[in-house]
């Protein structure tokens, strides 16, 4: 599922977006300041980011420079109250994608939401196709040629969050995160355990290979 980070320091209105984009569909977290949300990516993943910029404490400009130095592709909306040419040009200067002026239409918003993620190649209910293999998020299966793979509903959930990002590394903590409920007796060797079925799985495709990244976790390459 898609994750949406909602950087907003107005409790209601942080409220109001994360259960209208959860309603939608999405996987929302919400936070009431840029540090809560830098913290949050440090151990967690996001596909999308959208952001006030006057916050107190860090504000949405710095957060928004933060976020590219560390990632480059990943989606970042800002909504704010500022409608003045001075602050979009600056947003777009830093990096960000888009840009919408308080008060937000929230059907409107959902169009934008949908388009960023449609531009970076992420929907929730998207099929990949890499070479010979298929995974269809609608049906929860993979496909090798005409034949299906034997997936958990776990194994199809982390090959496909690893193909829809192609040579981006994932820590095992960001896994166990997304992919195993909070309390569960769940390790870093869980992880590992899962990748080497998965990557047993798939061993007959050349269309792809999971490889370890030592120290940090694992990520996709595309062979095909």
């Amino acid at each position: 599922m898609v994750r949406i980070l909602v950087v907003e320091d107005e409790e209601e209105m942080n409220h109001s977006l994360c259960l209208f984009l959860r309603q939608a569909g999405y996987d929302v977290k919400g936070c009431l300041s840029a540090d809560e949300a830098s913290d949050y990516l440090f151990d967690h993943s996001a596909d999308m980011i959208i952001s006030d910029i006057m916050m107190p404490g860090t504000d949405g400009f710095s957060f928004a420079r933060q976020v590219r130095s560390r990632d480059k592709d990943i989606p970042i909306l800002f909504l704010s109250a500022r409608d003045d040419f001075t602050a979009k040009e600056k947003g777009f200067h830093i990096g960000i994608d888009d840009y919408l002026t308080k008060p937000v239409d929230l059907d409107e918003l959902e169009l934008h939401v949908s388009a960023l993620l449609r531009r970076a190649k992420i929907s929730s209910s998207q099929t990949i196709t890499v070479g010979d293999v298929r995974l269809d998020a609608e049906e929860h299966a993979a496909y090798i040629g005409d034949e299906e793979v034997p997936l958990t509903t776990r194994e199809f959930d982390i090959i496909f969050k690893l193909l829809s990002y192609p040579r981006k590394t994932f820590s095992r903590t960001q896994l166990m995160d997304e992919f195993w409920d909070m309390g569960r007796d769940a390790t870093t060797r869980t992880v590992d355990v899962y990748m080497t079925r998965i990557r047993s799985k798939f061993a007959d495709t050349d269309a792809f290979s999971i490889e370890t990244v030592r120290g940090l976790g694992y990520k996709v390459v595309i062979r095909a």
